[in-house]
């Protein structure tokens, strides 16, 4: 008897990809992007939380799932907010109006040190909410022969959950993990992930990490 469709299945790890969304200079460092010019104390009140659980939290998760899909030999991929002009005239529509512009090549547009891309890991840049909209990642997926997804970065309520719904809409089986994603509340947080929970598998990094192993016969990170 066939079984059931179902999108809550292990990932199979020769089929699937690590994509970190947007963890670069620009939007995870208080000293990058619009928050450089922002005033310190207004700057703290503000974004404190938000940067302290990037630090805290999210980027050792995304750290530690690297670290297990790379001993797994699960591709490892990047996008980053990078214009491919310096002046921004490639951007979208919606981009220039929310003034969201990194020129290309520029330190706003590197991934974090702590999470940088291996030698040879790809590395997309957009200027759109969805990586699926303004890249060819599709094309790159199903080049490298990828039908799991497993979603992590900022924000957990624009770039990442578009990700979500466009992969799934264009037939991936989309893991998100819930601790290794942020936005500028926890609120925001939470109904984003209560909204795509329709749409992909929810897991922890702790979860995550215990999946890969079993599959791999490798020993769970701590």
């Amino acid at each position: 008897m066939t079984r059931p469709l179902s999108r809550d299945v292990p990932i199979e790890p020769a089929h699937a990809a690590l994509l970190v969304i947007d963890i670069q200079n620009y939007t995870a460092r208080p000293d990058g992007g619009e928050y450089a010019t922002m005033d310190a104390a207004a700057r703290e009140a503000r974004y404190d939380r938000f940067f302290g659980l990037l630090r805290e939290t999210v980027v050792p998760n995304i750290r530690r799932l690297q670290d297990a899909c790379r001993a797994a030999k699960i591709e490892v991929m990047f996008t980053v907010i990078e214009s491919l002009t310096r002046d921004g005239r490639d951007s979208s529509l919606d981009y220039k109006i929310s003034r969201l512009f990194v020129p290309r090549g520029s330190w706003d547009a590197q991934v974090l040190d702590e999470i940088a891309p291996a030698e040879d890991e790809i590395v997309l840049p957009k200027t759109s909410s969805s990586v699926f909209i303004s890249t060819n990642i599709d094309y790159v997926l199903r080049n490298l022969g990828v039908r799991y997804v497993i979603v992590t970065g900022g924000l957990t309520d624009q770039c990442v959950d578009s990700a979500v719904r466009d992969a799934c809409d264009l037939g991936y089986l989309v893991t998100c993990v819930t601790d290794a994603c942020a936005t500028l509340t926890q609120d925001r947080h939470d109904w984003a992930l209560r909204n795509n929970a329709g749409y992909c598998r929810q897991r922890t990094t702790a979860q995550m990490l215990a999946e890969i192993a079993a599959l791999t016969g490798a020993a769970s990170q701590p």
